[in-house]
């Protein structure tokens, strides 16, 4: 069967459904190719199943604080894996749920199978012919799976599968200690799984600020082992066990845990036949307009290997449909400030621009440790670090990284003052409650505040003058 339309979307995750939110906007002219079940990939095997599986070990994990302010008991308290994995499934299925259902408004529109393209406006789904004026990629991403192991499947999970599980293995490797990987660690191990973490760099979760990093290293250690800057050199089956060659090192575990990243699922589109090739499409794409170089073809979210995180899937949908369903030339789109989470204790933020992006530029760096901070140790959290960059001469704030308790609240607030272009000095003109974590920040943006070579008329002052001077009873 020939088909035709003036806009085609492959791939109904977040970012395809983003993009089909701007398509209908404008026109009804629209087919969708879908490969596999509906709901994205957040809910159902990614974003969503972790954060729950982790809120379920943060829970537990309060048993251990218990005793010392004076709740007694918390010995009996115990884990049933099985029910904590049903308990993530079935959450996890109403976040689904509400997924499919958007997805299911357009099934009209809807074609299932693998696309591969024939040519730039010409697609191939199965049986069928589907051309477009114009088609947006949005086909999402895979878990990286080295080919050797796959002979191992039954002992090694990926982070797609592992909420699968009927019970978590006594001793697990979580293999790549990125943001997946330092959750899962840590979760595990705090529901009882004896955790090795491997990772081939001494960098954790994307950090860059060495002072941070070392923060995350300090703290996880103390829950799960971890082995740096070592790759996994061979995995092999002994007597029901998985034998890791770690160096000169040898591990035996249960079961293995894959988070080693994740790849665009583009390798099987025929990108070929359009004379690009998977190593060179980032070349071609532009990050603001998402148009693959003069191609009527527009790529967002995972599959186009940027930042593989939902709100940037979300935008690149929009930019992407935005741009397919008009006839004018693509707009160019503003990038939100960048902002990533690691939903460990303590979390791993970053901000805005990190301390390896400003290497070259005159900076200062305020900080503050939240070892001994008052709501830091009622809550039993007082373990983390956090650093804020500003630009020298004027203060204004340029980007943060931290290792710190409720970080995920902070960085909001830092990625709305970086978007307003805020100085630290006018920072430190809002007001922040006590008695609350972020008043560990203010010390931060304080202490940087102090350093910038340009006062701006503030003189280090916390409130601004009255406009009318000297003060009158009714100024």
């Amino acid at each position: 069967m020939k088909r035709k339309a003036k806009v085609i979307i492959i791939g109904l995750g977040s970012a395809g459904l983003s993009a089909l939110a701007e398509v209908s906007k404008v026109t009804d002219d629209f087919f969708l190719v879908q490969n596999g079940p509906y709901g994205t990939s957040c809910a159902r095997k990614a974003c969503m199943p972790t954060k729950t599986l982790l809120e379920v070990a943060n829970l537990f994990q309060t048993r251990k604080a218990m005793a010392k302010r004076g709740v007694s008991g918390t010995k009996e308290l115990a884990i049933n894996t099985a029910a904590v994995l049903r308990y993530v499934r079935e959450l996890r299925d109403t976040f689904v749920t509400g997924m499919i259902e958007e997805t299911e408004k357009y099934n009209d529109k809807i074609i299932q199978g693998k696309a591969r393209f024939l040519e730039p406006t010409l697609l191939q789904v199965g049986e069928d012919l589907i051309s477009g004026d114009r088609i947006v990629i949005a086909t999402g991403s895979r878990p990286v799976y080295p080919n050797p192991w796959k002979r191992y499947r039954d002992f090694i999970l990926t982070t797609e599968d592992i909420i699968e599980t009927q019970e978590f293995p006594k001793r697990m490797a979580v293999v790549g200690l990125g943001p997946a990987g330092l959750e899962y660690a840590q979760a595990l191990s705090r529901l009882g799984v004896s955790i090795i973490g491997i990772h081939a760099s001494s960098i954790l979760a994307g950090v860059t600020d060495p002072e941070i990093n070392a923060v995350v290293r300090r703290a996880l250690e103390k829950q799960f082992i971890m082995v740096l800057n070592q790759p996994l050199e061979s995995i092999s089956l002994k007597d029901n066990e998985v034998v890791l060659q770690i160096g000169s090192t040898e591990k035996r575990v249960d079961k293995v845990l894959l988070t080693m990243g994740r790849q665009p699922n583009i390798d099987d589109l025929g990108l070929e036949r359009l004379g690009i090739t998977i190593e060179t499409i980032g070349s071609h794409l532009s990050r603001n307009t998402l148009q693959i170089g003069e191609l009527p073809i527009f790529i967002a979210g995972d599959a186009n290997d940027g930042v593989q995180i939902l709100h940037e899937a979300i935008d690149e949908g929009h930019i992407a449909g935005y741009n397919a369903a008009r006839d004018t030339s693509p707009q160019c789109f503003e990038r939100r400030v960048s902002l990533s989470i690691t939903f460990t204790e303590p979390n791993i933020v970053a901000v805005g621009k990190k301390y390896k992006d400003l290497l070259q530029e005159d900076i200062v760096i305020g900080q503050f440790n939240f070892s001994k901070q008052a709501r830091a140790r009622m809550t039993d959290r007082n373990s983390g670090l956090i650093r804020i960059y500003a630009d020298k001469n004027e203060g204004r704030l340029l980007g943060a990284e931290m290792a710190a308790p409720a970080g995920e609240h902070m960085a909001h607030f830092l990625a709305l003052a970086i978007h307003q272009q805020m100085t630290v000095q006018s920072m430190l003109m809002l007001p922040i409650y006590h008695p609350v974590i972020e008043e560990g920040l203010r010390t931060a943006i304080r202490d940087a505040s102090r350093q910038v070579a340009s006062k701006v008329e503030m003189e280090q002052k916390d409130l601004l003058l009255c406009r009318c001077q000297p003060a009158k009873s009714l100024c």
